[in-house]
């Protein structure tokens, strides 16, 4: 009898401790093998590139490359790579861009580790998962049954990247080298959304991101 296929896994978290960890875990089970391991999103894409694994396991929070524009860029190249992103976020409008984007899992940080094995065998399965420590009802409502007036709906996926980059403390020309943008087109973004969200200053644009719980601080 031949021994049935591993499925391969690529690891990409800044953090080495966590990255380690959850490399180690993946190892734990029979099913699966690292092929590879980064910190940021522009070695992501190159690993994934080049490994093709089955499963790619992204932190939201890369840097150099963001995470939702890494997902469109791998997209563009046709790989049968499902992804599974992991976050700290436990907001409606972060899960929907992350599967908007083209991901099909998505995991909090804070759950146990058996929802990183239940997501892989999942999604390696075709699915979609999402932590069942979210609201699923409230994430996937439909319009009329959401809360109503949620200002992040308002957002567009691009002003969303922007603004989650922003709170976290970049400049725009370092946004602008994580989305691949200009710093010109960054300054529309911003204006935009600080327009639509009715915020005029980036400490009122960060109070908002804390009252809202998409910063660590919150």
């Amino acid at each position: 009898m031949e021994p049935v296929k591993k499925i391969s896994v690529v690891v990409a978290e800044e953090l080495t401790l966590v990255r380690e960890g959850m490399a180690a875990l993946c190892e734990r089970s029979p099913k699966y093998v690292v092929v590879g391991q980064c910190g940021d999103g522009e070695s992501a894409f190159r690993l994934i590139s080049s490994k093709r694994p089955d499963i790619a396991l992204l932190d939201l929070g890369l840097p150099r490359l963001y995470c939702l524009e890494l997902i469109h860029k791998l997209r563009e190249l046709n790989l049968q790579t499902r992804i599974v992103v992991m976050s700290t976020r436990r907001d409606r409008k972060t899960v929907i861009e992350v599967l908007r984007a083209g991901a099909q899992g998505f995991i909090l940080k804070s759950g146990p580790s058996r929802h990183l094995l239940d997501a892989f065998e999942q999604t390696a399965q075709g699915g979609v998962y999402v932590s069942p420590m979210l609201e699923l009802d409230k994430i996937f409502a439909q319009p009329r049954l959401r809360k109503p007036d949620d200002p992040l709906d308002q957002l567009s996926a691009r002003e969303y990247q922007v603004f989650s980059l922003l709170v976290e403390g970049l400049r725009a020309k370092e946004v602008a080298a994580r989305l691949e943008l200009s710093p010109k087109t960054v300054d529309t973004y911003r204006a935009s959304l600080m327009r639509k969200l009715d915020i005029h200053d980036l400490a009122g644009l960060v109070k908002f991101a804390v009252q809202h719980s998409l910063t660590p601080l919150a």
